[in-house]
């Protein structure tokens, strides 16, 4: 759980542990009132209702199923982890096939429009074939730039090999190995993504080092859970 609903639990047995003495007077009842409304901002503001509803398999998700599955089978092998694949496309586009980000990331995958002609030059696609807004086209290339990436990336584990390689995905790789040698000379694991390499800065901007750290956490840790039962994850 996040910290918003740890608050909500702390608060639920503060005021059942209370409920049981009635107010003595208005002035018992209005500290109440003011405890519970002050509590329900911080909640609102900390992102608890917020974590509900995101946390939840989209709509869209069931009509692409398949083709992930078959997709990441096809590249990965049937050992492929096609939760976290599945929960990757949930936090790149929510499973929208007509998403756009402020930066110009388009598809279901967000490839940025020099990613997307590298990806299609490296796999001899001409221009015509290079289609990321096309959700099959978006899959596919999520799923293969995901496994050329974890080829290139080493990790203690599969989870923490499969963080590096999200890393890379929404970061670059080179910025993976330069983060991986600075906290390797820190005297901190390189092959670990959790509680190490996350830990240091090679030299983002604290904006897109935040959003890089966050990114691999949320896919494994908050979205895989939901797609446990799509296949394997990491």
């Amino acid at each position: 759980m996040h910290w918003p609903q740890w608050v909500f639990v702390a608060l639920v047995i503060f005021m059942t542990f209370n409920a049981v003495l009635p107010p003595v007077d208005w002035r018992e009842i209005a500290v109440k009132l003011f405890i519970w409304g002050g509590l329900t901002i911080v909640l609102f503001l900390g992102g608890f209702f917020s974590q509900a509803c995101a946390q939840q398999v989209p709509s869209n998700a069931a009509r692409y199923r398949a083709d992930l599955v078959r997709t990441a089978h096809s590249q990965w092998g049937l050992d492929a982890p096609v939760a976290a694949l599945a929960a990757q496309v949930h936090q790149e586009s929510g499973w929208n096939p007509s998403a756009v980000s402020q930066v110009g990331a388009v598809g279901m995958g967000q490839f940025m429009p020099t990613t997307a002609t590298w990806w299609c030059q490296l796999n001899n696609m001409t221009a015509d074939q290079c289609q990321p807004r096309n959700p099959v086209w978006a899959l596919q290339a999520l799923v293969g730039y995901d496994k050329w990436l974890h080829d290139r990336v080493r990790g203690a584990d599969g989870r923490n090999r499969f963080a590096f390689a999200l890393s890379a995905y929404n970061g670059g790789l080179g910025w993976v190995n330069r983060d991986k040698a600075l906290a390797s000379g820190k005297g901190l694991d390189p092959l670990v993504w959790f509680g190490s390499v996350d830990q240091v800065n090679a030299g983002r901007t604290a904006a897109a080092w935040k959003e890089n750290r966050a990114y691999p956490k949320r896919i494994i840790q908050v979205l895989q859970p939901l797609y446990l039962s799509w296949g394997p994850g990491v």
